[in-house]
């Protein structure tokens, strides 16, 4: 699975700092905290109709992120939203979007790792692109990974930070192994989520997901098991090993950059019958109905 270039996006405007400029003039400093060790923050947003999808929950999350990080100064809810319009107005955007916000905790007046060289920030990025889903709605494949999701005493996946090198690495090993993305375990060797979605496994007539021991607590996830749970389904959230997973009658991930697709192997063994299953169907359904009804608006004619 790669992502293709949407022409679309070919003179984009882009927002850093409140300053909207074009994407080839856009610019960072070499001395802002996400360039001197990936401190930051962020989140991924969709745009359906003129509507944000869950703003409000990706905002707090992005504040809690911050608020871990001890940001000394975040911008308010109301603030992000404005940029948001801004950007997505300069570029005429009104649907069919994905939105990436970044906030760093700002500029050094020197290199260095130390947040007390930070005396001015924070820096927020807003990038908006004409983005579908990029997964194929067929269906996708994963391995499994060797590279495991850190422990919460090493860095707590309830920070939504920029510090990705884990995920590009279970990429990495995806890409060469043929599959669409890669299957991530925790420090116990149980599911933890993939390099870029969440897991749902449907086994014994019920739903299944694993914790958020080692991964975050996805808002596309949680969509998801609000919307299981209205259907009257089993859900259970717990610990599910590789052979749990292989044994599944069904499997799909989450994620807002993608939706809900559905998993047709791992690790070379068939999911089901190898077709996108019922249940998966039925939540994918169910969650694109919510997506067209639901949201912030930040789009007016």
């Amino acid at each position: 699975m790669l992502q293709s270039f949407d022409e679309r996006n070919r003179d984009l405007i882009v927002n850093v700092d409140g300053r909207l400029t074009h994407r080839d003039d856009a610019k960072i400093s070499p001395f802002d905290s996400v360039v001197q060790g990936g401190d930051a923050v962020w989140e991924g947003l969709r745009l359906y109709n003129g509507r944000v999808f869950r703003l409000d929950e990706h905002l707090a999350r992005l504040r809690r992120s911050a608020t871990a990080l001890a940001f000394q100064q975040i911008p308010s809810a109301d603030e992000i939203t404005d940029e948001i319009r801004r950007t997505l107005a300069a570029n005429n955007m009104t649907d069919n979007v994905h939105i990436r916000l970044t906030l760093t905790r700002g500029l050094k007046i020197t290199s260095g790792m130390d947040p007390r060289l930070n005396e001015s920030g924070p820096t927020l990025i807003v990038l908006a692109e004409h983005k579908a889903p990029v997964y194929d709605a067929g269906g996708i494949t994963l391995v499994t990974s060797a590279i495991r999701r850190p422990a919460p005493d090493s860095l707590d996946p309830k920070i939504h930070h920029n510090n990705l090198l884990t995920s590009i690495l279970a990429k990495i090993e995806a890409n060469v192994a043929g599959a669409d993305d890669a299957v991530m375990l925790d420090q116990r060797g149980f599911v933890a989520e993939t390099n870029a979605t969440h897991i749902f496994l449907v086994s014994g007539g019920a739903l299944h997901t694993p914790s958020t021991v080692a991964c975050p607590e996805g808002i596309t996830r949680q969509a998801v098991l609000d919307l299981a749970a209205d259907e009257g389904m089993a859900v259970m959230v717990g610990d599910y090993s590789l052979t749990q997973l292989y044994c599944a009658d069904e499997i799909f991930v989450t994620g807002t950059m993608g939706g809900l697709t559905p998993v047709l192997a791992v690790d070379g063994r068939q999911i089901g019958d190898g077709k996108p299953g019922r249940v998966t169907a039925r939540l994918a359904e169910l969650y694109a109905q919510l997506t067209a009804t639901t949201g912030s608006q930040v789009c007016y004619p």
